[in-house]
């Protein structure tokens, strides 16, 4: 990378998880002696994170969507994550969006004026409740204040 590129939006693989498969290897190992294999697959990615996407667009709340939407996919592999929290429409929009086991970020959409704006700021590590004990609940990075508490309890 030239020293006046800007970092991808997304990493290889969460390395700092504990117990999360990355699905490394197994593709072609298991079919390489058969006489119908097809060798390896093309484009197939693996284990990538797009948490630092997550926190560049929690950041660029307030900016006009159009140059926050330009900086963001010149970094990116593909678009689709962006819109796995910001919705164009607001009554697309969800307060919170959980993505993977145990980590949610706010809900974001794109105003009538084009600017990017938080779905619900009242929303935040405070009011929301792990639904498991097993996990560390994350919202926006930050550990949920709340423990867990069991049905029916």
């Amino acid at each position: 990378m030239k020293k006046f590129e800007k970092k991808p939006l997304y990493r290889k693989v969460n390395t700092k998880t504990h117990g999360v498969r990355h699905d490394h290897g197994g593709d072609y190992r298991h079919d390489r002696r058969k006489e119908t294999a097809l060798g390896m697959r093309k484009g197939v990615r693996r284990g990538l994170d797009y948490t630092p996407l997550f926190k560049f667009l929690l950041s660029n709340v307030g900016n006009k969507w159009d140059l926050v939407f330009s900086e963001a996919t010149s970094r990116l592999d593909k678009t689709e994550p962006i819109f796995w929290l910001v919705a164009l429409q607001v009554e697309d929009a969800q307060e919170y969006v959980r993505l993977g086991e145990s980590t949610y970020y706010s809900g974001l959409y794109v105003d009538e004026y084009g600017i990017l704006k938080v779905v619900n700021s009242e929303i935040n590590e405070s009011t929301l409740r792990p639904f498991c004990k097993c996990c560390t609940h994350t919202f926006n990075g930050v550990e949920f204040k709340q423990s867990y508490v069991a049905p029916g309890l």
